[in-house]
C-alpha cells in the first residue's frame, strides 16, 4: 500500500514538474520535428482562409458583430500594407522643389520628382535618428520582486495591522521634502539608504566626478518605483553637471544631464554611473553598433 502511494507521489510531482517547464519546447530540441510537420502546417494554412470564411457565415449576433469588425480592420491594415508596396517606386510630381537660379530653355516644362521609396526610406532614417540620440550602457536589467524592494513593517498596538513598506533599496529624496504624518505613510525610505551624490563617469574624459543628483528620471523596474525616488542598477537619474563646464551649440551652459546607474548601491554604499552623452547620428552611421533608446531599453527581463 505504501508503495503504491509513493508511485502516485512520484507521477503527480513528475506531472507538476512538466507542467511548469517548456516540456515540449525540450523535447523539440532533442529530438526534431515530425517529418510530415512543415507539409502539415502548409495545408493547414492553405486551408485556414475557407475555415475563417465558413465560421463567418455562420456566425449570427454579438458574435458575428465582434468577428466582422475584427476582420474588417484585419482588411483595411492589409490593404494599407497592399498600397504601400504598390507606391514604392512610383515617382510623384513633386511643387516644393523650386530650382535655384535660371533654367534652360528645354527644362522649363519638366516638374520636380520625388521618390517614394526615396522619401521613405528617408523617413525611416530620421526615426533611427531620433531614437538612437540616446545610447546606454545596460540595455536590460533584472527584474527585481516586491518581496526584494520591499519589507513588511508591522504596526498598531499589537502589531497586526501590516500595510506599510519599507523601502529596501537606495532612495534620492529632493530637498524640500516634508515625511507624512505617520498614520498617513504608507512607504518609509530609511535615511541611511538615501543618496544625494553619484560618482558619474564621463566617457570621453574618463574621469570620475561627484555630482549633485537632481532627480530620478526613469526606474526600469516600475513607474512607482520613479515616482518613489528608488535607485537601482540601470536607473537613470539627472544630475547636475555645471560644475564640469559643459556648454550648449549656442553658448549657455549645461545645468543637468541625464546619467545610467551602472552599480548596485545598496549593496555598495555609493552610487556608480556613467553620464549619457548627446551623439548626432549621420545618415552614414551602421546602427548596430548603437545602443537601444532609453524607452527601448527600460523593460526588466
Amino acid at each position: 500500500m505504501n508503495e503504491f502511494k509513493f508511485l502516485q507521489l512520484s507521477f503527480w510531482w513528475t506531472f507538476f514538474f512538466l507542467v511548469m517547464n517548456e516540456y515540449i519546447e525540450e523535447h523539440i530540441k532533442r529530438h526534431g520535428r515530425r517529418l510530415d510537420y512543415f507539409e502539415r502546417k502548409r495545408k493547414r494554412e492553405a486551408r485556414a482562409s475557407h475555415k475563417s470564411s465558413a465560421t463567418a457565415q455562420k456566425a449570427f449576433g454579438i458574435k458575428a458583430k465582434l468577428l466582422h469588425a475584427k476582420r474588417h480592420a484585419e482588411k483595411v491594415q492589409l490593404k494599407k500594407t497592399l498600397k504601400a508596396h504598390d507606391e514604392r517606386n512610383i515617382k510623384q510630381a513633386d511643387s516644393s522643389t523650386v530650382p535655384d537660379g535660371a533654367l534652360p530653355t528645354y527644362l522649363l516644362d519638366r516638374e520636380g520628382q520625388k521618390d517614394a521609396k526615396a522619401l521613405s526610406s528617408a523617413i525611416k532614417q530620421k526615426r533611427k535618428d531620433k531614437a538612437a540620440k540616446y545610447a546606454v550602457p545596460l540595455p536590460k536589467v533584472r527584474g527585481i520582486a516586491e518581496d526584494e524592494m520591499f519589507k513588511v513593517m508591522k504596526t498598531g498596538k499589537s502589531k497586526s495591522k501590516s500595510w506599510k513598506r519599507m523601502v529596501t533599496k537606495a532612495t534620492f529624496v529632493g530637498e524640500g521634502f516634508t515625511r507624512k504624518p505617520v498614520k498617513m505613510e504608507r512607504f518609509v525610505r530609511p535615511m541611511a539608504l538615501r543618496y544625494k551624490k553619484a560618482n558619474v563617469t564621463h566617457p570621453d574624459l574618463k574621469a570620475t566626478f561627484q555630482l549633485q543628483i537632481l532627480g530620478v528620471k526613469k526606474n526600469p523596474q516600475s513607474p512607482m518605483y520613479t515616482q518613489l525616488g528608488v535607485m537601482t542598477k540601470g536607473t537613470v537619474i539627472e544630475v547636475n553637471v555645471s560644475e564640469l563646464g559643459m556648454v550648449t551649440t549656442g553658448g549657455k551652459v549645461v545645468f543637468g544631464k541625464y546619467a545610467q546607474i551602472t552599480n548596485n548601491p545598496e549593496n555598495d554604499g555609493c552610487i556608480n554611473a556613467v553620464l549619457r552623452l548627446f551623439y548626432h547620428v549621420s545618415m552614414n552611421t551602421p546602427f548596430q553598433n548603437l545602443y537601444p533608446p532609453v524607452n527601448a531599453m527600460m523593460t526588466a527581463r
